[in-house]
């Protein structure tokens, strides 16, 4: 592949990944939306549906209560209160009906050849006990109950959502109920609506991508050679300072495992094999293991206080999250919290001006300062201040330790490392890092202009 042709493929890759990844998420959120919709309707309707239930039962109970309340139960009370129930109906499909709290069918309007049957068994085509149900659901006072029955409009089998009461001191079970296959075509349709609304906005999504691509496939052609030529220059050189950025951190954590957790594991081994050693041994010996294997534990759990310090080193989220001064303060407590030198931390002015490369540098620099001043001044206090200024920020952390030799250090081919990052991290931002160190202690102070 031609550099021209990498070019534009590294162009149109990403757009066309960002565009994808914009529909997906579209599509998501449009389907959640419908079915939300969806739902909320269902429920708006069933929940209307149900009170108009309600009301219709009792306006059936109303109809029939002086018959009801006058306490008779001889058979003309019983056909008389059957005969004005049976006339009631609304809509095309809307009845009453009455059966006895054994499934016997003692009235029905529209299906007139069931009076008299016992339809304690009937179960609908998924086995349901269909009149068992609503039977159990007036015994425990009445309620809602879903179920399958024939429509008498269609004469075919429909979802009906029915709701019963009990008349205790007649035997029976009064109920209604009202089709749902209206609901489900209702929402059948704002489905087959939604589903239409979401491969229209697919394709526009679609034709946008695919004339955005071939924009920038048009631009890329454009260009000249001179022009990829450089590109392909800078390109290069870009990539040799992202690994020559690589290696660096590499040889940071590299020198951090070396100095700390090496040097941690290679005692911790010795120290068990001694104990084991002494485990074989005599009694006097045998009684001195534990002890060893005491300072052994306390050694492995320095070694992962060592491992969470490196890990949180990698990358502190909190300089991400709340920014540089938020950080500095986290970085000061917690080093109050693990160490036995007290840290103190001071911020004035705004430092909201830097860029995200600067923040991380000087929170580097103060990492490496307060391992420093912990590890060989001797110190009894540690001051971090971090003050901005309209045009700089500066960073200073002092310690009143026993202090060094700045040019025998940078002299020194083995010791002086972490001096040498933190210059090296100041200079490829354009900063200025200060040293001054004495035996009153060590004053370490970065500086930087806004906009770096």
């Amino acid at each position: 592949m031609k550099l021209k042709q990498k070019v534009i493929f590294l162009a149109i890759t990403p757009l066309i990944l960002a565009l994808c990844a914009i529909a997906l998420a579209v599509r998501h959120q449009a389907i959640t939306l419908a079915e939300q919709q969806r739902a909320t309707i269902q429920q708006a309707y069933l929940v209307s549906k149900e009170a108009e239930l309600k009301q219709y039962v009792a306006l059936a109970s109303h109809l029939i209560a002086h018959l009801y309340d006058s306490g008779r139960k001889d058979p003309a009370t019983l056909a008389e209160a059957k005969r004005l129930l049976s006339s009631l109906s609304y809509g095309e499909d809307g009845y009453f009906f009455i059966y006895d709290l054994d499934g016997n069918t003692l009235m029905h309007p529209r299906q007139p050849e069931l009076v008299g049957q016992n339809l304690w068994e009937l179960r609908d085509a998924s086995g349901n006990p269909t009149i068992q149900r609503l039977v159990a659901r007036a015994r425990s006072g009445g309620g809602f109950e879903r179920y399958l029955w024939i429509k008498p409009s269609t004469h075919k089998v429909a979802p009906k959502l029915g709701y019963v009461i009990p008349l205790a001191n007649w035997g029976w079970m009064l109920g209604t109920g009202i089709y749902l296959d209206d609901v489900d075509a209702a929402l059948a349709k704002v489905d087959a609506q939604q589903s239409g609304n979401i491969e229209y906005t697919m394709l526009w999504i679609a034709g946008i991508a695919i004339l955005s691509a071939l924009l920038v496939a048009g631009s890329g052609l454009a260009l000249n050679i001179s022009e990829l030529r450089g590109a392909d220059a800078k390109l290069k050189a870009l990539a040799q300072r992202v690994v020559e950025s690589q290696e660096e951190e590499r040889a940071r954590l590299s020198r951090d495992l070396h100095d700390g957790i090496s040097q941690w594991l290679v005692s911790i081994k010795l120290q068990i094999e001694a104990g084991i050693i002494h485990l074989a041994g005599n009694a006097e010996q045998k009684a001195t293991a534990p002890a060893i294997f005491e300072r052994t534990a306390g050694q492995l759990n320095d070694v992962l206080g060592e491992v969470r310090r490196i890990s949180h080193n990698l990358r502190p989220a909190i300089l991400d999250d709340l920014g540089l001064a938020a950080a500095l303060a986290h970085l000061a407590h917690e080093f109050n919290q693990s160490n036995m030198t007290p840290v103190s931390f001071e911020a004035a002015g705004s430092t909201g001006g830097l860029s995200d490369v600067a923040n991380t540098v000087l929170f580097r620099i103060a990492q490496e300062a307060l391992t420093n001043s912990e590890r060989h001044a001797g110190a009894s206090g540690i001051e971090i201040t971090l003050s901005g200024q309209a045009r700089q920020v500066s960073l200073t952390i002092a310690d009143d330790g026993v202090g060094f030799d700045l040019d025998r250090i940078a002299l020194h081919p083995k010791r002086g490392i972490g001096l040498r990052n933190m210059m090296e991290r100041m200079e490829a931002i354009g900063g200025e890092l200060q040293l001054a160190s004495s035996p009153a202690g060590t004053v370490v102070m970065a500086r930087v202009s806004i906009g770096s």
